[in-house]
């Protein structure tokens, strides 16, 4: 693993050698004004749901027009360039991934704690020790509005994490553009006939591929991929050879191993079991034959 390649302009910010991103985001005020109006005809994910979401009209996601949060605290992973961080989860998804891992969470409706993009602003910035501001889910996308207004309300000059499911508009990534500091897109299916049947998602692999050239081009990139049984030559490979394409070993690439049938999963045969030793130690080879620049979790 080879940190310095993969984030060195974060590195740079925790050395205190530059600022955050939106912190020189010139067009912030603007981009919160755009943000906010879309959610009159929501198009902030790719399933362009249009409803006004200022009315409560709820699309895909289940989130209304005002912030959703299941709660935030410091928290760690087993990448300790991020550790420790303050996570802050969302309630909705844009997927409907019938594996999923925090269903509870992403499924959710209403909001699970109350309160405003000022008062999370200044809960944050009430904490010291922390590296990064971890914005999670469910899906932070349908947030993206009441993500860049905390942001705007914020003291602490801490860099920003954007932990998604990647499913979003071109517009959305227009707004997220020079504000995000690592962007962190979990890539799933390495087809669009899995993507369908577990995660009840159109044209996935040519929404995710498309953000993640932008965001490559934006900023910095810690991937993730959650390895399931059964998927390697499907999904894994496919997924590892469009990194290796595209933007060889400058990208961080986060192989999850820790695959559990949760949810409804035990419902498809091929994903009905936890995954094998053997199974991800194939997808860490084929990494290795790639000449990624990868991390394990088991």
């Amino acid at each position: 693993m080879n940190i310095e390649k993969a984030v060195p302009k974060y590195l740079a910010i925790l050395r205190g050698e530059r600022r955050p991103r939106f912190r020189s985001e010139t067009h912030l005020d603007y981009k919160i004004e755009q943000a906010l109006g879309m959610l009159k005809g929501c198009n902030l994910c790719e399933r362009k749901c249009d409803v006004d979401r200022t009315e409560s009209e709820l699309g895909f996601c289940r989130v209304s027009g005002q912030m959703s949060v299941s709660g935030s605290y410091i928290g760690c992973n087993d990448l300790s360039l991020l550790c420790p961080s303050y996570d802050i989860f969302f309630l909705g998804c844009t997927l409907r991934c019938v594996f999923c891992q925090n269903w509870e969470t992403s499924q959710a409706r209403e909001p699970r704690k109350q309160i405003s993009e000022k008062g999370l602003a200044k809960i944050v910035d009430s904490w010291s020790r922390f590296k990064i501001i971890d914005f999670v889910g469910g899906d932070p996308t349908p947030q993206l509005p009441f993500v860049l207004r905390v942001l705007s309300y914020l003291k602490k000059d801490a860099p920003v994490m954007w932990n998604s499911g990647f499913y979003m508009s071109t517009e959305a990534m227009e707004l997220l553009r020079g504000v995000i500091d690592i962007y962190s897109p979990s890539f799933k299916y390495g087809n669009n006939r899995c993507a369908k049947r577990l995660s009840n998602v159109e044209n996935y692999t040519e929404v995710i591929k498309r953000n993640l050239v932008v965001a490559f081009n934006d900023s910095e990139i810690i991937l993730r991929h959650l390895v399931m049984p059964g998927h390697a030559e499907c999904c894994s490979k496919p997924i590892l050879r469009f990194v290796a394409n595209n933007f060889g070993n400058k990208v961080l690439v986060h192989l999850m191993g820790q695959y559990t049938p949760e949810w409804k999963a035990r419902n498809y045969r091929e994903i009905s079991r936890a995954i094998k030793k053997k199974e991800f130690e194939e997808v860490i080879s084929y990494t290795e034959e790639l000449g990624l620049n990868y991390i394990v979790e088991e």
